[in-house]
């Protein structure tokens, strides 16, 4: 039988006691407070803002350009005229250094604009088609993707000749593909779900679905793959001016810097040290943040 004495209303001050309240997040906040927790990403973010400012204004405030030569202070060790020490046309490598970081750093923003745009649009594309569409776009895709980097090099060098103009067209006419076959994907897995086939029964046009819905809810996978390509393209660069197929003497780039540096490495080992260390820690950089955006951007670990 109900007794209304074995029952009473809580009162309001232990209502405000026992009443958990947790502020309401969006995703792109929630994304932004667990990448600030992130202590690698955020160092990576920290050393990626310090060698773009460093390559961008740090050669204004020096008194050295990257191209003077001056055969009385040829290969002169670290110092505090010369920082990184000099090459042997006793040019200073610091400003050298900060020189091919603008030519790296160059290449590799312009890998990730291209993904991008054409990568994205491509895949979005072909993906939200299907059919026989489908099949022949990524079959371009495939033949794209399965010749060599270096054949695309060498014929442009026939072509155009050899230098940064050559690396620019290389990186636009196949680093686009994996960002395509990602994107492919990212809208076969979304083009069934609910919201979609809302859209549609709105009477939504397919360039609507595929701009205002379907590429906005791929983006985490998009800038994980876009931060990460951008290593890879530094790194492509600095292999292809290594053998000689990149920029040519005067222009600095870390490639070529290593490459100078190779015949001297045993009596001068620091010309090799400082452009090798600035490509390592410019791609360990880019790797940290890329990592840890990743995991922000996983919707599985949100709490």
């Amino acid at each position: 039988m109900y007794d209304p004495l074995m029952f009473m209303p809580i009162s309001e001050h232990d209502r405000a006691e026992t009443e958990i309240i947790r502020p309401s997040k969006t995703y792109w906040q929630d994304v932004r407070s667990r990448l600030r927790r992130d202590k690698l990403a955020m160092f990576g973010l920290a050393v990626i803002i310090l060698i773009l400012f460093l390559a961008v204004f740090a050669p204004m405030f020096s008194k050295y350009e990257y191209d003077t030569q001056d055969f009385m202070e040829a290969n002169e060790p670290p110092s505090l005229n010369h920082f990184f020490g000099t090459d042997m046309f006793g040019r200073d490598l610091f400003v050298r250094v900060l020189y091919g970081a603008r030519i790296s750093l160059a290449v590799g923003f312009l890998a990730s604009f291209i993904s991008l745009f054409i990568g994205v649009i491509y895949g979005g594309i072909s993906g939200f088609s299907g059919g026989k569409t489908d099949d022949v776009m990524m079959r371009i895709v495939d033949v794209i993707y399965s010749v060599p980097m270096m054949i695309y090099v060498i014929l442009l060098m026939v072509v155009v000749g050899s230098g940064l103009k050559s690396i620019f067209i290389t990186l636009g006419i196949s680093y686009w593909a994996p960002m395509a076959r990602i994107v492919r994907a990212e809208i076969l897995r979304l083009k069934n779900e609910e919201f979609i086939l809302a859209a549609k029964v709105m009477g939504a046009s397919p360039k609507r679905i595929l701009l205002r819905h379907l590429i906005p809810n791929a983006m985490g996978s998009i800038l994980v793959t876009l931060t990460l390509s951008i290593p890879g393209a530094i790194f492509t660069e600095a292999f292809l001016s290594f053998v000689g197929l990149g920029v040519s003497a005067p222009m600095a780039s870390w490639g070529v810097l290593c490459s100078d540096a190779v015949s001297s490495l045993a009596i001068y080992p620091y010309q090799l040290f400082f452009p090798a260390a600035a490509i390592s820690l410019t791609i360990l950089a880019f790797n940290f943040f890329g990592d840890g955006l990743r995991d922000a951007l996983d919707p599985k670990l949100r709490k």
